[in-house]
């Protein structure tokens, strides 16, 4: 009995135990597979097992590692062989990818070219913007320090502000303007080291025109209100040097210097009026001060802005400087992170347009001794009976005609003006001065020829007609040749 009930009792608990697993295993959630990442194929789905779907993913893994030849080839194979593939678009991007990612100067070219291409073949594609955003940082990579080469950083700037004007809607940019902030910031930085070694060398026209172009084109720049300040601290120089001129005259100097300080003021303004957030709106401050100039106070609107881009602003830490010289490219870790950049350069300010308003202000100084010119007032007739005056000319008794017309002699005569009844003196003359009518000349006299043909009557030894003159016998006493003078003295001896 015994033995039964114990038989019984362990099928009874395995029948337990198999039932408790069945039910664990049907309450037993199913496992789910992890979601995989769908943005490196966008356009077909990730489970396809597609043959234009297996080369595109056999390329982006031979590119994860570093295998960028065969990754065009497979990208090749894939455009040449499925023209019509909806990966045709991602694979042409890929071979700019390729280039890109492999680097060197003739890699970044012909990513570039691969790049142009798909924006020309797909400009509607919202994979053009992000073409056009390589295209940007493919120059943006290459840019070299502000004192070095800055044709990459100008290049970079015109390809990210393409961009952002081409494709305003595209999500890349918020980065493509971050990245035009800093080229910007590079530009400006190199503009900014040209003007303060001018003002260093007191060539102040050329400083003025690099530091105007810093502030007019590049108004994010960090160091903005630096640029300011060294504006009117040149044209205080300006005046400097106008006080040290002794050759002008006094008077002129004052009104030059009065003229450059004002240009000076107007630079200390802006700076407290624009950027008055700045850590060198106090130096502003205490130039004015010291010009006895009125300190401006900037709106709120202007405080917000400025406290919003020093806030943006990172730290140049001791680790980016040294960074800053190992690696070739610059340190933008300054730059701003907001505020809308420039996309459109104006017009650059030149030393010679300096040099002409320095011109304009000195003849400004001078005219502004001169005495004013009297307006001339027109002379008043002279009154009946009066003297001429000597700024009026009296007028002419007659006037000149032309011939054959009047009296025939090329003048007419102008009847005298009516009298003065209350005059003292009266005018003197005959009342009647109409000329006769002229006479008809006498006729000629008839030419009478009395001399009869053949008869002579021209004066003594004239030559008669038909007959030759005979020459005149020569006066030997009078003639003068040698031939037949005679000799006298030692001339004998001589035969000649």
């Amino acid at each position: 009995m015994n033995r039964f009930s114990r038989k019984f009792a362990a099928a009874a608990l395995a029948v337990l135990v198999l039932t408790g697993m069945q039910a664990q295993a049907r309450t037993k959630h199913q496992k789910h597979k992890k979601n995989e990442d769908l943005s490196a194929n966008p356009l077909a789905n990730v489970h396809s097992n597609q043959p234009d779907k297996i080369l595109f993913d056999k390329a982006m893994v031979a590119m994860k590692k570093g295998r960028y030849d065969v990754a065009r080839l497979t990208l090749q194979t894939l455009l040449n062989t499925y023209p019509d593939s909806e990966y045709i678009m991602r694979a042409k991007l890929a071979v700019g990818d390729t280039w890109f990612k492999e680097g060197g100067s003739a890699a970044l070219a012909q990513a570039e070219a691969e790049y142009k291409d798909f924006i020309t073949f797909f400009p509607d594609a919202p994979e053009a913007a992000e073409a056009q955003m390589k295209v940007g940082d493919i120059y943006y990579e290459q840019m070299e320090k502000p004192d070095r080469d800055f044709t990459n950083a100008l290049a970079a700037e015109h390809e990210y502000r393409q961009m952002i004007n081409q494709f305003p809607d595209s999500p890349l940019i918020p980065r493509a303007k971050q990245k035009l902030r800093n080229v910007q910031e590079v530009l400006a930085e190199r503009e900014m080291q040209i003007g303060l070694y001018y003002q260093g060398q007191e060539d102040f026209p050329a400083a003025i025109a690099r530091l105007e172009t810093v502030a007019d084109t590049y108004p994010l720049y960090s160091k903005s209100d630096q640029a300011l300040i060294a504006i009117g601290d040149c044209y205080e120089g300006e005046a400097h040097s106008v006080q040290l001129a002794t050759r002008l005259p006094g008077a002129v100097r004052e009104r030059l210097r009065a003229l450059y300080l004002d240009k000076a003021a107007k630079a200390y303004d802006r700076v407290i009026t624009r950027y008055p957030m700045a850590p060198h709106v106090e130096d502003a401050r205490d130039r004015l001060v010291a010009l006895n100039m009125p300190i401006p106070e900037p709106s709120q609107t202007a405080i917000a802005e400025s406290d919003a881009e020093q806030r943006s602003e990172q730290p140049l830490r001791f680790t980016d400087r040294i960074l800053g010289l190992i690696k070739s490219g610059p340190t933008v870790v300054e730059a701003v992170h907001v505020g809308e950049p420039t996309l459109s350069d104006p017009a650059r300010t030149i030393a010679p347009e300096i040099t002409k308003q320095n011109i304009a202000l000195f003849k400004d100084a001078l005219d502004a001794g001169k005495p004013a010119a009297a307006a001339s007032t027109p002379p008043t007739p002279t009154a009946a009976n009066q003297p001429p005056r000597s700024d009026q000319p009296s007028e002419a008794p007659v006037q000149m005609t032309a011939p054959g017309s009047g009296t025939g002699m090329g003048v007419s005569i102008v009847s005298a003006p009516a009298s003065d009844p209350n005059a003292v003196v009266k005018p003197v003359g005959p009342t009647n001065t109409a000329l006769p009518a002229a006479q008809p000349a006498a006729p000629a006299p008839t030419q009478i020829n009395a001399i009869k043909p053949g008869t002579n009557t021209g004066p003594a030894g004239a030559v008669k007609p038909g007959k030759k003159a005979k020459a005149p016998k020569a006066d030997l006493g009078t003639e003068s040749s040698s031939k037949k003078r005679k000799k006298k003295g030692l001339k004998k001896l001589n035969p000649f």
